[in-house]
């Protein structure tokens, strides 16, 4: 209601003495202090700005090069040889006419000492970026690190030793090299080796080798020429052709979903819970806002990685287009959209130039879950065309929301900080059927009712009826890690920090004043409704495919497996190898999503787990080969998994590549017969780990239940697996399955059980000596923890 409130600031009468003027000072300095909360935002901006572009120097040394340079001249010494003079007889006429001569020579230093210190800024800079650009230390045997890498340490923490802001490293960072073709098409003959058979890998052995002779060198060069110009060679192209152009519904397919701890709801009251995490939310996107939040960086290291996409993290949508959809972001917004019931509302967050407090957002929320009203005519399942396919609701957008209330309505939703979901259902590990009850639970994050969340927003947060909560983000904005990190940040501050009374409620008062949330109107015409029908269709029959499966794993976890000196994260991946093995009686293409945020705007790269290594592990461990032989055979899969992943890490992937040459080759219109083939190949197992990235915000020791059950994903392909799983503290491991029912060769609980089976069977042969597993290589992370 607050813009009803600027509407009647003031108002005014003709009568016969004249105009009466009647002023609300009430709605008057509401807007007073909105204003002035706009422009303290502004001021920080520009702060920040001058801060950011002077790293890794401080605006503080501007002074001490003026003081250094005047020192020097006052001791009769020229250290700018000359140039001091020039600048001085090159100022202009009026101010050698307005100036002494020791005003000018003043002048003149001042500004040779600002050209100084700018120079002196580029070249920290250029030396952080090519200290930032050596990635061999990944690389590098645990315990046997090089004087070069000790130098280039000891360099690179010299240059942050000031305290960054959260974009300070970003125009440090290096950009993404192209790598040479014969080395990419040599790594993916590697790894589709085990998946064909001497006949195809021949025949794929030619097509490469045609590919590099005739069009690859020509679509190289073209990639080359982008990546001198472009900022990052990839993350355009991704962005637009692998989420923004796909016409197909967005839920399921594309966004994912994050859950909440495992064992603990913080209050069962479901407005007090939304309170908390809303204001938790709104505390995040300050310290992004303000860039208070330390830049993520290589775990256990001082290496940087791209703040890029925290970007568009709020205020942000995806709009629907008929070719390609396009992400809309503004800079700032003091409201959230919430959905109940069937019903859409306006809840400002900031009151008085203030945010609201926990309880004042509690009781906000509570007045829209006592709101008595119904949906308007074909308000209740409107999110539907969200969910559906993108041009209907392109469509449907351009007729029937480009004007008027519905216009009004829709932009309060698209424009708002993030969506809200008031949801009329328990979920969680509850009751009787806890197995059961968390596979329903990841279904209603990943798709709902398939109407009662708004899937286009940058994410939807989901507060239940028994207090449990949970997100749903859209993908083409972000990748995981960056939700991730954003969702440890809710939690902990709702748990721990902002806490609750005794009785389940936000801690603080409550200002009576406040206005009522504001219902959102809709004119919705028949056709709309038409079409909103028709798209929940398309949805709930993709929703009601969806076969999710999740588990915790409490065998062992980091801690057992890290004293074995094995890499966690190889031992998951060479664990669900022999987990499809055993599920499918084969091996296919697996996709592990790795990050490339060593570089500027760096998104994802492929790890392409299932490698030749891998394959005989298996084939060895199921063959009932000797322990020692599997043992040895294990170590050679791990040590080549970790480095498939540094490799991804640092560049030198497979699949973004190629991915890129084909978009080169679609604009230039030529066809390769061995990019379309490589490209159409199914990934039936994606897999994906959500990182804990901020481990002190919870103090697992003193507060064991609050355990985070991670997120998970749909299938990738109608006969795959997608898996995701988390690797929380010592002790465990959550997975998160997701298969389709319509395909009769998966089974998602029957995967999940394998999955158990293979990691428990790999443990037992690798515990049965100790020696052997000893000199396993550990990963490239708990390497780094020690190296730097």
């Amino acid at each position: 209601m607050a813009e009803a409130h600027q509407a009647v600031a003031f108002q005014f009468t003709i009568t016969p003495e004249g105009i009466d003027l009647q002023l609300s000072y009430q709605a008057l300095n509401q807007i007073y202090l909105s204003g002035v909360r706009s422009w303290k935002k502004r001021v920080s901006r520009l702060r920040n700005r001058v801060i950011k572009g002077v790293y890794p120097a401080s605006p503080s040394s501007w002074l001490f090069v003026v003081i250094g340079i005047l020192a020097t001249m006052y001791m009769r010494s020229d250290p700018s040889m000359g140039l001091i003079t020039k600048i001085q007889q090159h100022l202009p006429l009026s101010l050698h006419v307005s100036l002494s001569a020791q005003g000018q020579t003043m002048l003149s230093a001042l500004l040779f000492s600002t050209l100084l210190w700018l120079s002196l800024i580029l070249a920290l800079r250029f030396c952080l970026k090519l200290l930032l650009s050596y990635h061999q230390w990944m690389f590098e045997q645990h315990g046997r690190v090089s004087n070069t890498t000790k130098i280039w340490v000891t360099l690179l923490r010299l240059l942050s030793s000031r305290k960054p802001l959260l974009y300070s490293y970003q125009t440090s960072l290096p950009h993404l090299p192209v790598p040479p073709i014969k080395d990419t098409l040599s790594r993916y003959l590697k790894s589709a080796r085990p998946l064909l058979t001497d006949t195809g890998y021949e025949r794929m052995t030619d097509l490469a080798n045609q590919f590099e002779s005739n069009l690859g060198n020509r679509l190289q060069r073209y990639l080359k020429l982008k990546a001198l110009w472009a900022t990052n060679y990839v993350s355009d192209w991704w962005e637009e052709y692998i989420y923004l152009r796909s016409r197909g519904p967005i839920m399921v397919n594309s966004n994912y979903y994050g859950m909440d701890f495992l064992y603990v709801t913080p209050t069962p009251v479901q407005a007090a819970r939304a309170g908390n995490t809303i204001t938790a939310l709104l505390l995040y996107r300050r310290k992004v806002s303000r860039e208070e939040l330390k830049p993520s960086r290589v775990p256990g290291t001082v290496i940087p990685l791209c703040a890029a996409q925290c970007e568009r993290m709020f205020n942000t949508t995806r709009t629907p287009g008929i070719e390609t959809d396009v992400l809309q972001h503004w800079q700032d917004s003091e409201f959230v959209a919430v959905y109940h019931k069937g019903r859409f509302f306006r809840l400002w967050v900031y009151w008085a130039g203030r945010l609201l407090s926990p309880r004042e957002i509690e009781h906000q929320i509570q007045r829209i879950l006592d709101d008595p009203s119904l949906p308007q005519p074909g308000e209740e399942k409107l999110g539907a065309l969200t969910a559906g396919d993108r041009v209907p609701w392109c469509q449907m957008r351009k007729q029937h929301f480009s004007s008027g209330i519905n216009k009004r309505s829709l932009d309060s939703i698209e424009r708002a900080a993030f969506f809200v979901t008031l949801d009329d259902e328990d979920q969680g590990m509850r009751g009787e059927d806890p197995v059961g009850n968390l596979d329903r639970y990841a279904k209603s994050l990943l798709h709902g009712k398939c109407y009662d969340r708004w899937f286009d927003k940058s994410f939807s947060i989901v507060i239940y009826k028994n207090g449990k909560s949970g997100l749903n983000a859209e993908h083409s904005w972000a990748d995981a890690p960056t939700v991730a990190h954003l969702w440890e940040y809710t939690l902990a501050t709702d748990a721990f920090q902002l806490g609750y009374t005794e009785d389940g409620h936000c801690k603080g008062d409550v200002d009576r004043s406040l206005p009522m949330p504001q219902r959102l109107a809709w004119d919705i015409p028949s056709e709309v409704q038409a079409q909103v029908c028709s798209s929940l269709a398309v949805a709930q029959a993709l929703a009601d495919d969806v076969d999710c499966h999740v588990f915790p794993f409490r065998e062992f976890g980091k801690g057992r497996i890290k004293k074995l000196r094995v890499s966690p994260d190889a031992l998951i991946q060479i664990g669900l190898q022999l987990a499809y093995y055993r599920d499918r009686g084969g091996f296919c293409l697996t996709y592990e999503a790795s990050m490339t945020r060593l570089f500027r705007e760096g998104r994802t790269e492929t790890v392409r787990s299932c490698s030749n290594e891998s394959c005989d592990f298996v084939k060895a461990l199921e063959g009932g080969e000797a322990g020692d032989q599997c043992r040895r055979l294990f170590r050679l899969a791990s040590e080549r998994h970790q480095n498939l992943y540094r490799m991804a890490m640092t560049g030198a992937g497979i699949d973004r590549h190629l991915f890129c040459l084909y978009v080169v080759s679609k604009y230039l219109g030529v066809d390769s017969p061995f990019l379309k083939e490589v490209l159409s190949e199914p990934w039936r197992l994606s897999t994906s780990q959500t990182p804990v990235q901020q481990m002190e915000l919870f103090d697992l020791k003193n507060n064991p239940d609050f355990i985070s059950l991670g997120g998970g994903f749909g299938p990738v392909a109608d006969d795959g697996y997608g898996v995701s799983y988390i690797i929380v503290g010592e002790d465990m491991i959550n997975f998160h399955v997701s298969s389709k029912h319509s395909c009769s060769e998966t089974d998602s609980h029957r995967f999940g059980a394998q999955i158990s089976k293979a990691l428990q069977d790999i443990m037992t042969v690798l515990s049965a000596d100790t020696k052997t597993s000893s000199s396993s290589k550990g990963s490239a992370q708990p390497q780094s923890k020690k190296l730097l």
